[in-house]
This record gives structure tokens, C-alpha cells and sequence, in this order.
């Protein structure tokens, strides 16, 4: 046990979280058993240990950081170290990459139900059900999920400046108001391109080449999240990855159903149920006409964020493509998009109509007041059309 205070120490005090992530202030610590899901890569570990450090004196004993990726674990349950550690008078255990523990639900409600003064913080794979495939966590666990960082988070941390987030309505009823705010202090454009490129995973701050560490990122929720959480064999891993591929370099559109079930030489059943492991694995979003939903066949499919776009297929990139995936990005943490009458329109929680375009082009596009137009290639708007990057401030 005093290894892992060392451990637990030596990582909290070296933690450098230059940016305050939202969800540290929309999660309710005073629950007992909170799960944090996100993807690989988007900082789940620090988030952990800065919540940490910001609660707890480094060597008080009360709060302790553990990884299940520890050998330890392999020969010992999460509720037996639980208990060793509640008796010397721990309150919060902390435990990251939960789903490397077998029995990690059951080792869980154990714990709760044994140490009424212990609270848990678990991180997990997106990928994961919390409550709908381990009902033994249904009604003591509060999930929450961790994105990568907004467009805002990314100038703030740029520039040393606290831009406040905006909810959708307050972008859409103050938009021309709130770039007024912005603009004396920075210019949104000059750091856009590099967001798109590289600004969504928290770990381009590290000295190392960006894409290739994102490709071997990428590969890991694969072999890992999808393989080991679903329970799949991993000979039909070639094939996971092969249909993520063709997914990514057929751009923007409806998915070929039957043809990519003969590329990848399975049915059309597994190929929809891979495509939903992909997008709960955040490599991949699937947008869906209004009124309808998984297994319906979707009508486009696009990578879950702009950075993945650029390590599969720059060459290929489309800038269209880019500017909607971006949007949809902005979108997913709080509202629902659907796929809007024609292709670069989209439906938002059912009533709001947005057309993602190019402000150079603006001039050959004729106006409907029914319609928001989410506009790039400009840093401001006027009435109904909206600066593309402001919905990056949305979190």
C-alpha cells in the first residue's frame, strides 16, 4: 500500500493540466460512484489527478490513484485493496482503465456495498455500457463522458486567455455580440487550421510527432477498446480496421452496405455492428435521417473529429468535409444532429436547420430565413449566419 502512496505523490505533484477542463465543474463529486468514460488519448489520466491535486494535499492519505494496468491487480480485487485501503482512513479511491479488472462491475458494487464512506472515481473506455451490460452498477453509478479539447479550450490554452463556453442559443440569439468579445483580444482564424490539424487530443502538448502517435492511438482503440470490451476474436481484427479505412477514404456519405461487406468478406449484420463499434470507440460519427437510428442504414458517416482525418488521408481531404465533421464534432457533447434534406444540410434537436458553407462562396447562395448558415472562411456574421469556429466555443 505505501507503493502506491509514493506512486500516487510522485504523479499528482508532477501533473501539469495547464487547461481547466468543463467537466470538472459539471460533475457532482458528492456522489459515491461516478464512472469516467472517453476515448484513448483524451486525457482521462490527468483529469483523474488533477481532480486530485485540487482537492487533496498530495500525501494525506485520504485520496489514492491507482491503473489496473498494475501486475498487482491481476492477483488481487479491486474491493480487497478497497477495504485495506478504507481502514487506514482513505475517502476516494481513484482508479483508472477500470475494464483491465475481469470482475471490475462486481469488484465495484462490492465496495459499495461494504464501505459506505468510500467514494470512487473509475475511469473507462467509451466504448463501454456502464449500466446497460453491468446491472449491477444501475442506480449507484453517475457516468459522465470526457471529449478532447473544444476550439475554445484550444485558443485558451494558446494564447493564456479564459473565454467563457456559450450554449448553442446564446450563439445563435448573441452570435454578433459575443465575436465582439473575442476579437480584440484574438484573432479565431490565425489558430483554426492547427485546431483542425492537431488541437482535439491533449497529448500534441507532448514533444513527439503528433500523427504518429495519434496512428498508433488510433490502432489501441482497435486492439484494445473494441477487441477486448466486445468480447471479439481477434483474427477479425484486420477486418475492423480494414472497414475503418474504407470508411474514412470514401469521404463524407451514405455507406455502401453490401460492398463493404464483400471488401471485408463478412455479412451486412457485422458490418452495421462495426460500424457502431467504431463510432462508441469516438473513431467515427454516424449521422442518420430524422426519426431514425441504429441498425437503419445511415445516411453519411464521418470521422468523429478533424484530427483523424488528417493522419488517415491528407491527400484526400476535402475541405467541406473538414468544416462538417467539425461542426458535428462541436455538436455531439450536448445535442443531436440528423441529416437535413440535402448534403451539407443538418438537423439539430429536431428543430434547427444549419448549412455549413463557405463564406467566399456566400454570394452565390440564396438566403432563407428558416435556415442557420455555419460559415468558414470568416471570423464573423450577421443575423442567420454564424461564424463556423464560434460553435467551437460550445464546451
Amino acid at each position: 500500500m505505501d507503493a502506491f502512496f509514493r506512486t500516487h505523490k510522485y504523479l499528482v505533484e508532477h501533473t501539469n493540466a495547464p487547461v481547466h477542463r468543463m467537466l470538472m465543474d459539471e460533475i457532482n463529486w458528492n456522489d459515491r460512484m461516478i464512472g469516467i468514460k472517453g476515448t484513448r488519448g483524451i486525457g482521462k489520466t490527468t483529469f483523474l489527478l488533477q481532480y486530485a491535486k485540487k482537492y487533496f494535499p498530495a500525501n494525506d492519505g485520504q485520496c489514492l490513484y491507482i491503473n489496473m494496468n498494475n501486475f498487482y491487480f491481476q492477483g488481487r480485487g479491486i474491493a480487497n485493496f478497497a477495504g485495506e485501503f478504507y481502514k487506514r482512513g482513505g475517502k476516494v479511491l481513484l482508479i483508472d482503465q477500470v475494464f483491465k479488472e475481469p470482475e471490475w462491475s462486481k469488484e465495484l458494487r462490492m465496495c459499495y456495498d461494504l464501505y459506505p464512506y468510500l467514494k470512487i472515481v473509475f475511469t473507462g473506455s467509451s466504448v463501454m455500457r456502464l449500466k446497460e451490460e453491468n446491472p449491477e452498477l444501475n442506480g449507484i453509478v453517475k457516468s459522465y463522458n470526457l471529449r478532447g479539447f473544444s476550439f475554445r479550450e484550444f485558443i485558451n490554452l494558446q494564447t493564456g486567455k479564459n473565454f467563457p463556453a456559450y450554449s448553442l442559443d446564446e450563439i445563435l440569439g448573441n452570435h454578433e455580440q459575443i465575436v465582439r468579445t473575442i476579437l480584440p483580444h484574438v484573432s479565431p482564424l490565425k489558430y483554426f487550421e492547427d485546431y483542425l490539424h492537431h488541437g482535439f487530443y491533449p497529448f500534441f502538448l507532448e514533444h513527439r510527432n503528433f500523427s504518429e502517435n495519434l496512428l498508433k492511438t488510433m490502432n489501441m482503440m482497435t486492439e484494445v477498446d473494441i477487441l477486448l470490451i466486445k468480447q471479439i476474436e481477434l483474427k477479425y481484427l484486420t477486418k475492423i480496421k480494414k472497414l475503418f479505412y474504407q470508411l474514412a477514404v470514401n469521404g463524407l456519405k451514405a455507406p455502401n452496405i453490401s460492398q463493404l461487406a464483400i471488401d471485408i468478406e463478412t455479412s451486412r449484420a457485422t458490418v452495421m455492428n462495426y460500424i457502431k463499434y467504431l463510432a462508441d470507440a469516438r473513431l467515427i460519427n454516424i449521422i442518420y435521417p430524422e426519426g431514425q437510428s441504429f441498425p437503419k442504414k445511415p445516411s453519411k458517416v464521418m470521422m468523429h473529429n478533424t484530427n483523424l482525418m488528417y493522419a488517415i488521408y491528407p491527400i484526400q481531404i476535402k475541405r467541406q468535409d473538414v468544416m462538417e465533421t467539425f461542426f458535428v464534432n462541436s455538436m455531439w457533447k450536448d445535442h443531436k444532429v440528423n441529416q437535413g434534406s440535402k448534403d451539407n444540410f443538418y438537423v439539430v434537436d429536431g428543430t434547427k436547420r444549419f448549412k455549413i458553407c463557405d463564406a467566399n462562396n456566400s454570394g452565390k447562395t440564396r438566403i432563407s430565413q428558416d435556415v442557420i448558415y455555419a460559415r468558414y472562411n470568416t471570423e464573423v456574421g450577421k443575423g442567420n449566419q454564424i461564424p463556423l469556429w464560434l460553435l467551437g466555443f460550445l464546451f
